[in-house]
């Protein structure tokens, strides 16, 4: 088979067959192929009187010539040209396959004068352009090539207004039919390694620190921009689980990511159970470490034992469980300050005086209150009566006896008037906190404590428990 020469994307096959002539017919073997239905056939010799013999193979074109001398032909050179294009390595494979199977296809040119001949010689060529396959549109962007899609032909890339390029910039037609694909190294990029913190006292989060990822790139070591996903070093975690992306970009948009996992934990003591008749009122979760809870009890109860605890580092909570009973009021004491001092911190007072039991006021009054005991006892509040002028005046709390001392310094201590009806609220601090001369109703008293007087934790029970008293 000839040998086969590549130039310029052609492939070229060139055949030399010599033979001396010692008769009228000659014959010249060659093989050539061509995709069918792309050139048409056509021959001729160089006189009218040669006759050029082909094979009926379609898609050919062949040209002969004659050089004379005298009238002794000399040579005989007969060119074949036949250009196709061939598109990638699988083609131009079956593209040879197929050229040698039609080698025993023949091609005379004879003389009917006959005669004896020096020599013929016979040249035939073969050419095949090598193209690769068209690129591909590029969404949101262009390309443009040197050559189109031929051999050694450099195809640039290049984005619209708004979008960049991530990739090779460019690729090349190579010589087997197949663009190049120039593998660039992406940037490398190392993560922190993934921590974990524990809460601090109080919090059901923890302040995290990091450093920023080690990132470099293999080609000029210019690392052009780096990206987070997540909240940065130094930022407030709250407990779980939160991941945090890198991504880093170098010169030619290629990229690289990392992650890595940041984990807050708290640390929990055993859930406190609300003692029988109360209730528990908790910092921040209740339970995490650094909590506190006090214990608060309904109306008409007192607390017994430690009145708060803290949830420590151990998981353990400090103290002891405390409990609510019945408030047990001494009215056996000395000076109304003794007295006092048993409500401080605990009750609010509400105490109603009138010079007599059967005041019009008074029995408004303390029908009203007797209806509203439920509300009272929510709010804390104690009613203290006193009745009466002096000597023959008295003092109650519920069934219990104050003795006329009492009684008396009461009024003193309280600028309270022995002839006219008169009502005083006194909060957990014993101060005087709103007076009235006829009676209040529940629904006004309720108002007036509600807004000015009731603490955090009593504000937040009281919502809880709003429909106890329905």
């Amino acid at each position: 088979m000839p040998p086969f020469s590549r130039d310029s994307g052609q492939l070229t096959i060139f055949g030399i067959q010599p033979s001396v002539l010692s008769n009228s017919l000659h014959s010249i073997v060659y093989a050539c192929l061509l995709l069918s239905g792309i050139f048409t056939r056509s021959a001729n010799c160089p006189q009218q009187s040669w006759v050029l013999n082909l094979p009926t193979l379609r898609g050919w074109k062949a040209e002969s010539t004659l050089s004379l001398v005298g009238f002794e032909p000399t040579a005989v050179v007969g060119s074949w040209n036949l250009s196709a294009e061939v598109v990638g390595a699988s083609s131009l494979e079956a593209f040879k396959k197929r050229l040698d199977s039609h080698l025993s296809e023949m091609a005379t040119c004879y003389s009917p004068r006959g005669g004896n001949y020096h020599s013929i010689t016979f040249r035939f060529s073969l050419s095949a352009e090598i193209r690769c396959h068209t690129l591909p549109a590029l969404q949101y962007g262009s390309y443009h090539c040197s050559n189109g899609v031929k051999i050694d032909s450099h195809c640039h890339y290049s984005c619209q207004l708004g979008y960049h390029l991530e990739g090779d910039r460019s690729r090349v037609c190579m010589e087997e039919g197949r663009w190049s694909v120039a593998y660039i190294e992406p940037p490398q990029i190392r993560c922190p390694d993934s921590r974990e913190r524990i809460a601090e006292p109080g919090k059901l989060s923890a302040i995290v620190y990091w450093d920023p990822p080690r990132a470099k790139d293999s080609a000029d070591g210019i690392i052009k921009k780096l990206k987070r996903r997540g909240p940065e070093p130094g930022s407030e975690f709250s407990e779980g689980e939160h991941l945090i992306r890198y991504a880093v970009y170098d010169q030619a948009h290629n990229r690289a990511t990392c992650k890595f996992l940041v984990r807050v934990r708290v640390s929990r003591c055993p859930t406190l159970k609300a003692p029988e008749h109360g209730y528990l009122s908790c910092t921040s979760a209740g339970d995490n470490y650094g909590a506190t809870c006090e214990y608060q009890c309904d109306g008409g109860y007192e607390l017994e034992g430690a009145r708060s605890r803290v949830c420590q580092s151990s998981r353990q909570w400090s103290g002891s469980q405390a409990r609510c009973t019945p408030m047990q009021i001494n009215v056996d004491v000395n000076s109304v300050a003794g007295l006092l001092d048993q409500f401080y911190e605990k009750r609010r007072l509400l105490v109603v005086s009138a010079p007599d039991s059967s005041d019009r006021y008074y029995k408004m009054q303390n029908a009203m209150l007797q209806q509203a005991t439920c509300g009272l006892d929510m709010r804390h509040i104690t009613v203290i009566e006193l009745v009466g002028l002096p000597p023959r005046d008295v003092g109650r709390i519920r069934e219990l006896q104050l003795s006329q001392k009492i009684v008396e310094e009461l009024r003193q201590l309280l600028h309270i008037s022995q002839s006219r009806f008169n009502v005083v609220l006194i909060d957990k601090d014993g101060i005087d906190r709103d007076r009235f001369i006829q009676p209040v109703t529940p629904d006004e008293l309720f108002s007036f404590v509600d807004m000015y007087l009731l603490s955090t934790q009593e504000q937040s029970q009281q919502h809880q428990n709003r429909d106890i008293c329905e």
